[in-house]
C-alpha cells in the first residue's frame, strides 16, 4: 500500500521574490487570497508550503494533473480533494492524507485504505508564563497518568518535550478521525514506547487508550525531525470498500523526507497570473517586528 511522508523546513526558507510569485500561481485563486491575510509572514509560508505540498501528493502520487486539481475544506477545516471526483479504478484503495505545520517545519502524511492524521509540534518554552503554570493552564487536556509521565520527565525542558510529545499524539488522532474541538480529550490515553525518540527513525510502540481501553485498530507513528520538532502520524481503520487493515498492509515505518522548494513544485504549473503585490505585502509583512505568537498551527 501507498505511503508518503514528506516535510520541508519553512523556518529556514527565506523565498526570493520569483520563487515567491511562482509559489503564489501555482495554488488555487481562494487560497492565495486566504493566506495573504495572515498577519505574519511565517505563518503565509508555512500555509502556502502546506498546500503546495498537498497538491504535489495529489499530482504525483495519485496522477492527476496540477491544473486539473480541486480542493477544498470540510466544515471543520479539512483539506479534501473536491475535483476531479472520479480516480481510475486502477489506482490502489483510497488514498487518505493530513497536513501539519508548527515551528519550523510544515509536513504531509498520507497513506491508502486507511485514516490518516498528522501533527508536528516545536518544544518551546511558555512565552508568558513558568512551566508549571502553563502546566496548570493546560491540566484539562491529560489524564492523570499523562501528567505523571510528562513531570517525571526530568527538567523543565525535558517535561515540555514530553508535553509536546502527547500534544502531537493527541493532535494526530482528533485529526484523523475529524472531530475537532468538541471532543473532550481525557478520553484518549497515551502510554510511551519506552524506547527514546532518536533522529532518523520511526517508531510505532506507542499505544492509545479510548475511554480507558486500549485500541488496537490505532497505530501511532513517531519520529524527531530535528533536536526539537516531534512529528505524530495517526494511523486507523477506514471503513470503506477496498480499505485495508492495518496490520496487513502497513510497510515498516519511515522517517519523513525533507523536501527542497525546487522538488516542492517540480509538477506544478502555474493556475493563476503574477501578482507583483502579492510580493510586496509578503515583504513588508517579513520586515515587521515579530510579536510573540500563538504556538501551534495546523493545517
Amino acid at each position: 500500500m501507498g505511503s508518503v511522508r514528506w516535510a520541508f523546513r519553512c523556518g529556514s526558507w527565506v523565498p526570493s521574490r520569483s520563487e515567491l510569485l511562482l509559489a503564489a500561481r501555482c495554488i488555487q485563486r481562494e487560497e492565495k487570497h486566504r493566506i495573504g491575510q495572515f498577519v505574519f509572514a511565517e505563518d503565509a509560508k508555512s500555509a502556502l508550503v502546506g498546500r503546495l505540498l498537498l497538491r504535489r501528493f495529489v499530482c504525483e502520487k495519485m496522477g492527476i494533473p496540477w491544473s486539473e486539481i480541486r480542493l477544498e475544506r470540510s466544515a471543520r477545516g479539512k483539506p479534501y480533494l473536491a475535483a476531479p471526483l472520479k480516480v481510475s479504478s486502477d489506482s490502489g484503495p483510497v488514498w487518505s492524507f493530513n497536513l501539519s505545520h508548527q515551528g519550523d517545519f510544515a509536513v504531509l502524511a498520507a497513506q491508502q485504505g486507511v485514516q490518516v492524521g498528522v501533527d508536528v509540534m516545536k518544544t518551546t518554552m511558555p512565552g508568558s508564563s513558568s512551566v508549571p503554570e502553563f502546566f496548570r493552564i493546560m491540566t484539562r487536556q491529560f489524564t492523570g497518568y499523562e501528567w505523571s509521565i510528562i513531570q517525571s520527565a526530568g527538567s523543565e525542558q525535558q517535561q515540555l518535550a514530553a508535553f509536546y510529545r502527547h500534544w502531537a499524539l493527541k493532535e494526530s488522532f482528533i485529526k484523523a478521525i475529524g472531530t475537532g474541538l468538541g471532543f473532550n480529550l481525557q478520553r484518549v490515553e497515551f502510554h510511551l514506547s519506552s524506547e527514546p525518540l532518536t533522529q532518523g527513525r520511526a517508531l510505532r510502540q506507542t499505544k492509545m487508550h479510548l475511554d480507558e481501553e486500549q485500541e488496537e485498530d490505532w497505530i501511532f507513528e513517531e519520529s524527531l525531525l530535528d533536536a526539537d520538532h516531534h512529528v505524530a502520524v495517526a494511523l486507523g481503520p477506514a471503513d470503506k470498500p477496498g480499505s485495508a487493515t492495518l496490520s496487513s498492509s502497513l510497510q515498516p515505518p519511515t522517517t519523513f523526507t525533507l523536501l527542497l522548494f525546487s522538488e516542492l513544485i517540480a509538477s506544478a504549473s502555474p493556475l493563476t497570473e503574477e501578482d507583483p503585490a502579492y510580493w510586496d505585502t509578503f515583504r513588508m509583512k517579513a520586515e515587521a517586528p515579530q510579536r510573540q505568537r500563538d504556538t501551534h498551527t495546523s493545517t
